[in-house]
């Protein structure tokens, strides 16, 4: 049974992204020392007999000005408006704080039921230190350790009790893609253009997204998840442990979504972390977009698409099957172009050729352009079939191989593309031997 929305609200290590990770049952919020980690809101299921709800985890909350907090509080209205419960959680070991305080009077408003947690309640001894919390007004707090599971059960009890059900939708013939790319690219600027509003937290600011964000839509009738990851930087440069987790984050994101979407900055050379950036995508074998972003910049400086196309492909050599699309998300130029794109390359990841075609293109691809002679001898393939889709798996049954050269394979693949469209999908070809 699927009920409603919970939003965790609270300062900076007041402990909400432990509380929502023990929820859900998985380490999905970034959890560390360093206060106001999370920044955009987070969402997730958490699932208590037999029944489920949405959880999202929030960026803390601070009464005096700091670095993105006009931006976090903006994210927390928008959570507010979401949900049907909030837990306001505060730090029992800490005590009761000015922040506290001040989150106290932006939830006084609030025409929803709010549960007071006391987190970091780790033993008996600790509980007397919940009293003082009593005079922000919200009634008897839940004592609780998110690190512990201590009063988690009890916690869990009251939200289902509390919590309306809902028809929650489901997206099983849902396209996830995913939008990566080295920070400050325009993903959540982009995002937020095809949803059509302010969902993920935008600033000019590199490194502002550290979560990977899920939303469902829907377009032209057509199911869609949109996965905006944070700025994925290349590996030797990722030193905080946080920004480590937001990549690991992104990976995860590339590794469940069936399309990525890779940015560029038009406005900015290609760099080669760019190069480091896309290649955890091509590494997973996933069909690419690649999305020329803040085209309008480039064109005041008198660039040409045909210019930076052909820079793309001598840049990309090994993304030379994937479409470039030329965009801003600031003044929404091209935007209407992506979703097509994404729907027409997720029906060329899922295209089946039948056996005999197949075959018959293998064999004119062979007499018009034989083999090369590779290690002692010449590739011949008698036979090819389609194994699996997304990607397209060809198994060419040979006679040997290791005579295959990587120019013939090359080669190969041309010819399939050149005859079926396989636009923005790679071709994954493996040689057996034919006994």
């Amino acid at each position: 049974m699927s009920l409603g929305t919970v939003s965790l609200i609270g300062s900076p290590s007041a402990g909400k992204s432990t509380l929502f990770n023990r929820f859900i049952g998985e380490r999905k919020s970034i959890v560390e020392p360093t206060p106001g980690v999370t920044r955009d809101r987070i969402y997730g299921k958490c699932t208590w007999l037999t029944k489920t709800f949405t959880l999202i985890d929030t960026g803390g909350i601070q009464a005096k000005e700091v670095p993105f907090q006009d931006l976090i509080r903006a994210q927390v209205d928008l959570a507010l408006a979401e949900s049907d419960l909030f837990l306001f959680v505060v730090d029992g070991k800490r005590g009761l704080s000015g922040d506290d305080r001040f989150i106290a009077k932006m939830l006084y408003g609030q025409k929803k039921p709010i549960l007071l947690v006391v987190n970091k309640i780790d033993n008996i001894e600790e509980a007397a230190n919940a009293s003082e919390f009593y005079s922000l007004g919200f009634g008897d707090p839940y004592i609780v350790s998110g690190a512990h599971g201590i009063g988690i059960g009890d916690l869990l009890d009251k939200i289902i009790h509390i919590l309306p059900e809902k028809e929650i939708p489901e997206y099983g013939d849902a396209i996830t893609f995913s939008l990566i790319g080295r920070p400050n690219v325009g993903k959540s600027s982009l995002s937020n253009r095809l949803l059509g509003q302010e969902r993920t937290l935008v600033s000019p600011i590199s490194g502002t997204t550290r979560d990977a964000i899920d939303t469902p839509f829907s377009k032209d009738g057509h199911n869609f998840v949109l996965i905006d990851t944070a700025g994925l930087l290349k590996r030797g440069k990722i030193y905080e442990a946080i920004d480590k987790y937001a990549a690991m984050r992104a990976l995860a994101s590339i590794e469940r979504s069936q399309i990525v979407l890779f940015l560029l900055d038009a406005s900015s050379p290609i760099l080669e972390q760019d190069k480091h950036v896309v290649g955890y995508a091509v590494d997973e074998h996933k069909p690419i977009i690649i999305i020329v972003n803040k085209w309008d910049l480039a064109k005041e400086k008198g660039l040409s698409k045909e210019e930076f196309t052909k820079n793309i492909r001598e840049q990309f050599k090994f993304l030379d099957y994937a479409p470039i699309l030329f965009v801003s998300a600031s003044s929404g130029a091209g935007i209407d172009a992506i979703l097509p794109k994404v729907l027409a390359v997720h029906e060329a990841s899922l295209r089946r050729i039948p056996t005999p075609l197949l075959n018959e293109i293998i064999r004119d691809a062979q007499a018009m352009n034989p083999s090369p002679n590779f290690n002692h001898g010449r590739l011949k393939i008698v036979f090819a079939n389609q194994v699996s889709v997304n990607p397209p798996t060809f198994v060419f049954f040979c006679n040997n191989p290791e005579t295959a050269h990587f120019s013939y394979t090359r080669y190969l693949e041309n010819r399939l593309r050149a005859s079926f469209d396989f636009d923005g999908t790679p071709i994954h070809i493996i040689y057996r031997i034919r006994k």
